[in-house]
């Protein structure tokens, strides 16, 4: 699945507030399903399952990928093991992929958009 919408949420990063209840909080706003967090831009993102996380659910990162060295999935409240292939495919355009819960995801991005570093985050929503 893809990110949807044509336009972002919120046009640069942000860090995230909080989250639960099916969605987030980020820059005085709210959001209910995942994101996609891009260093640029915040996007809505269709992800409901760690499952339905590939190359086309991830086209905005690779899209992006010259402003990204590392994405944080955050696999809801599932354990996920990233297919090789993937791995391999984001390996390929120069993205570290690091996947964990959505809490842990949230808590790793904020410190790392703190940092300043080039991060992006796809962020799976928890009840």
């Amino acid at each position: 699945m893809a990110a949807s919408g044509d336009a972002p949420h919120f046009p640069r990063s942000a860090s995230i507030d909080g989250y639960g209840k099916g969605g987030f909080a980020f820059a005085d706003m709210s959001h209910r399903g995942s994101l996609l967090c891009l260093p640029d831009s915040i996007w809505a993102w269709d992800v409901t399952q760690p499952s339905q996380i590939d190359r086309y659910a991830l086209q905005r990162v690779f899209d992006a990928a010259n402003k990204i060295d590392t994405l944080i999935v955050g696999t809801g409240t599932e354990v996920w093991i990233p297919p090789a292939p993937l791995r391999t495919a984001l390996r390929g355009v120069g993205i570290v992929l690091d996947a964990m819960q959505t809490g842990p995801a949230i808590r790793t991005y904020n410190v790392m958009i703190g940092e300043r570093r080039r991060v992006a985050a796809a962020l799976i929503a928890v009840p």
